[in-house]
C-alpha cells in the first residue's frame, strides 16, 4: 500500500476505519507529540476547532465554498422563511457576484485544491456554483443595499468583474459610485474576451444589472484620460480605484511581426463579440497555448472560412477598422483550417485541459514544441507565411536547423496581454505598464488612489473579484479615516461562529467584571466553551482528516453538448447543460466540509465515556452541534480520531 508523508493511503487505495496496518505502522495522522499518556488518560482533552478548507484557500476570490455547499446538501439551514436556495445565492454572492458566470468559465483552481481528489475525485465545485447563479435568474433574486448614505463618493475606473464586484460592496457601505467605462457595454474580458457560447450574454446582462441595480451611475463610452482627466476624478470624488482590464494584446516579437493581417488575441475576440467578425479568410494559426488562445481557434473554427472576399472584408480589416461583415455572406462559408502552436509540449499547455479536448475534437490542430521567429510578408505587407523553429521539451532550447513556414492568411498572437492607459497620468505606471499595489491595494504614495484586477497583473476573472473584496474594504477605511486593516494569513471568507450564533439569536450572554462564576468556562453562558477559530491562519490539509470514513462515490458530472468537427461549424449553443436540483444536492453532499463539523456523531458514538454529547437543538447551529463534558473526559482521543473533518483536536489542557 502505498502512503503518502503522514501515513494516510494515497488516492486509490481502500481507505480504512483501522488505526494501524497490520504491520504496526499508524495510519491516522495525530502526532505522538499530542498523546501525552498516563495509563489511560491524557491532560489534553479535545477542543473544536474550524480551520480554512483548501478549496477557499486555493480560490482567488477567497469563495466560503463550503458555506455554500452545506447549505445547498441540507446541512445548514436558514433562518426564517428563507428558501435554501436563496439563502445559498446570499452565501455565495457575498464573495463572488457572478456565480452563473464563474460557475462556467473559471478554470476552478479551488477543484485543484479540493480534499476529495485524496478519495477519489473533486467536489464538482464550480457545477454547483452555477446551478447558484443560474436559479437566482429564474428566481429574479436581488441585492440589497441597507447600509445608510455616507455621502462618499467613489469613482471605479473600468467596469469589468474587478470593478463591479467593488462598485458592489462599496454601495453595501452606503458610499456612492460611479463606473467610468470605455465600451457601450460593461462586463470587460466577460463581455468582450469570452465567446458567447461558453458565457451566455443573457446570464452575464442579468448578473451585471443586478449589481448596477443597487444604485450605481455608469458613464459608458467614457475613456478616462481622453474623456475626462485623472485630475478631474480626483476633484470630483474622494476616492478612485482603479480596475481596467489588460484589453491590449501583444504583437508578436519577431521580425515581420507588424503585418497588417498579424493581430492580437483580445482583438480578435473583442471583434467576434461585438458582432463585427462573421467569418476568417484561409488558414489561421494562433500562437498561445492559454485560454485566450483556445477561445480564439474555437471561434474561427465556428465562424468557418470563406476564402473569395473583397479587400474589405478580410479579418484584419474588420477587426482593426471597427466595420462589420455581411450576414448575407455567411451563407458560403466552409469549415476553417485552424492551427494552435505553444512553445510547451501539448500536454503542458497552460489552457484548461477540459478546454483543450474540446478543441481538439472541433477540429482544431494543436501542436507544441513551436516557436514563431519571422513572419514572411509578401509585397503588399501582409504576412503569407510564419517561420516557426522546433523547440526541446523544455519549450526553451531552439533545435538547431529545424525552422520550417507553414502558410496563412491570418496570424494571432495570444502571448500576453497589456492595459491600455492612454491619456493618463504616467506616474501611476510601472515599468511593465501596470500599476504596483501593497497588501490592502492602495496604490503606493498616491493617497485616495486603490487598484484591482488585471492592472495589477492579468490572471483569472476570479483574482480580480477577490482582489475587488479587498481594496473595497480599504477604501472604506479610507473613507472612514481609519487606519487600514492588516490582512489576515489567510486571507479568504470563512465561518464565523459568532455571526452564525447571532443569526439564531444565540449569541454569548454579555461578561460583567466581578461577577460570581467558575474558574472554567464551560458552563459559562458569556464564553463559547472548548471551541478555537483558526481559520484565518491555517488551510487544513488532507493529512488532519479521517479519509476511512468516507465511502468511494463517483463525481456527478454536467453532461455537454457534443461539439465535434461535423457540427461546429456556425455551432454557437452553449455547450454546458447544468445541474436538476437533484443533482446539485447530490453533488454537494460529497463535500468532505473539511474543517467544520458536519454532524455525522462518530464522536458522540464512539465516546467510551458519554463525554461527547449534543448539544440540544434550541442552543445548537452549525459549527455548535457537539459538546464536551470535562468532568467525564479521559483524553482518550477516540473522539478526535475518528472525526471525519479534522474538526476535533486534542488541544486542550496545554
Amino acid at each position: 500500500m502505498q502512503k503518502n508523508p503522514y501515513g494516510v493511503p494515497t488516492k486509490g487505495d481502500n481507505h480504512t476505519f483501522r488505526l494501524y496496518t497490520d504491520d504496526g505502522d499508524e495510519l491516522k495522522t495525530v502526532p505522538w507529540s499530542q498523546k501525552i499518556f498516563k495509563e489511560d488518560t491524557s491532560h489534553k482533552c479535545p477542543t473544536y476547532v474550524t480551520q480554512t478548507p483548501p478549496c477557499q484557500g486555493s480560490c482567488p476570490s477567497g469563495h466560503n465554498i463550503r458555506g455554500w455547499l452545506d447549505i445547498v446538501r441540507g446541512m445548514e439551514k436558514p433562518s426564517g422563511d428563507l428558501s435554501w436556495q436563496e439563502y445559498a445565492f446570499q452565501c455565495s454572492t457575498n464573495s463572488n457576484p457572478f456565480p452563473s458566470v464563474m460557475g462556467r468559465v473559471c478554470p476552478a483552481p479551488c477543484e485543484d485544491g479540493c480534499n476529495r481528489n485524496e478519495v477519489e475525485d473533486t467536489v464538482g465545485i464550480n457545477a454547483v456554483e452555477q446551478f447558484i447563479g443560474d436559479n437566482a435568474k429564474v428566481e429574479g433574486y436581488t441585492f440589497k443595499v441597507d447600509a445608510k448614505d455616507t455621502g462618499k463618493k467613489v469613482a471605479i475606473i473600468g467596469g469589468g468583474c474587478g470593478g463591479l464586484a467593488a462598485a458592489l460592496k462599496l454601495r453595501r457601505q452606503g458610499h456612492s459610485v460611479t463606473v467610468f467605462e470605455k465600451y457601450d457595454q460593461l462586463g470587460g474580458m466577460m463581455m468582450y474576451g469570452i465567446p458567447d457560447y461558453r458565457v451566455p450574454r443573457d446570464v452575464l446582462s442579468y448578473e451585471i444589472d443586478r449589481i448596477i441595480n443597487t444604485g450605481i451611475e455608469t458613464r459608458m463610452n467614457t475613456k478616462v484620460g481622453v474623456s475626462v482627466t485623472i485630475d478631474e476624478l480626483e476633484k470630483e470624488f474622494d476616492a478612485v480605484l482603479f480596475a481596467m482590464g489588460a484589453m491590449s494584446g501583444r504583437t508578436l516579437p519577431v521580425p515581420g511581426g507588424e503585418a497588417t493581417n498579424c493581430v492580437s488575441g483580445v482583438a480578435f475576440l473583442e471583434a467576434y463579440n461585438q458582432g463585427r467578425l462573421k467569418h476568417i479568410t484561409g488558414k489561421v494559426i494562433c500562437i498561445g497555448g492559454g485560454d485566450t488562445s483556445i477561445d480564439v481557434v474555437s471561434v474561427a473554427r465556428r465562424l468557418g472560412d470563406i476564402t473569395n472576399v473583397a479587400e474589405k472584408d478580410r479579418p484584419e480589416h474588420i477587426i482593426f477598422s471597427d466595420t462589420a461583415h455581411d450576414v448575407v455572406d455567411t451563407s458560403k462559408r466552409l469549415g476553417a483550417d485552424v492551427l494552435l502552436t505553444t512553445r510547451s509540449t501539448v500536454e503542458n499547455m497552460p489552457a484548461a485541459q477540459e478546454e483543450i479536448d474540446d478543441a481538439t475534437r472541433e477540429g482544431v490542430e494543436i501542436q507544441g514544441q513551436l516557436q514563431p521567429v519571422e513572419v514572411i510578408t509578401g509585397k503588399d505587407g501582409r504576412a503569407t507565411a510564419l517561420r516557426m523553429i522546433r523547440l526541446e521539451e523544455d519549450g526553451n532550447t531552439p533545435i538547431e536547423g529545424s525552422e520550417f513556414d507553414i502558410e496563412c492568411e491570418l496570424i494571432v498572437s495570444a502571448i500576453g496581454q497589456g492595459v491600455d492607459s492612454e491619456g493618463m497620468d504616467t506616474s501611476f505606471f510601472n515599468e511593465h505598464g501596470f500599476i504596483d499595489a501593497d497588501k490592502n491595494y492602495q496604490v503606493p504614495n498616491k493617497p485616495g488612489f486603490f487598484v484591482c484586477g488585471d492592472v495589477v497583473r492579468p490572471h483569472l476573472l476570479t483574482t480580480a473579484i477577490g482582489q475587488a473584496s479587498i481594496v473595497a474594504e480599504s477604501i472604506g477605511d479610507y473613507l472612514a479615516g481609519s487606519d487600514q486593516h492588516t490582512r489576515p494569513k489567510v486571507d479568504v471568507s470563512y465561518f464565523d461562529l459568532m455571526d452564525k450564533l447571532k443569526e439564531w439569536d444565540l449569541s454569548p450572554e454579555s461578561y460583567e467584571q466581578g461577577s460570581d462564576v467558575a474558574a472554567s468556562t464551560d458552563i459559562a453562558d458569556f464564553a463559547v466553551h472548548n471551541y478555537e477559530d483558526r481559520a484565518f491562519a491555517s488551510i487544513i490539509p488532507h493529512a488532519e482528516l479521517f479519509l476511512g470514513h468516507f465511502d468511494y462515490e463517483q463525481r456527478n458530472q454536467r453532461n455537454h453538448k457534443l461539439v465535434d468537427v461535423d457540427n461546429v461549424l456556425g455551432n454557437f449553443d452553449e455547450r454546458l447543460i447544468g445541474y436538476t436540483e437533484e443533482e446539485v444536492q447530490k453533488e454537494a453532499a460529497r463535500c468532505m466540509s473539511c474543517g467544520l463539523c458536519f454532524e455525522c456523531d462518530n464522536c458522540v458514538m464512539y465516546c467510551p465515556q458519554d463525554a461527547v454529547f449534543k448539544v440540544k437543538k434550541d442552543k445548537a447551529t452549525l459549527g455548535r452541534y457537539v459538546d464536551t463534558d470535562y468532568n467525564k473526559c479521559i483524553g482518550c482521543h477516540i473522539c478526535a480520531d475518528v472525526c471525519p473533518t479534522g474538526y476535533i483536536q486534542m488541544g486542550l489542557g496545554e
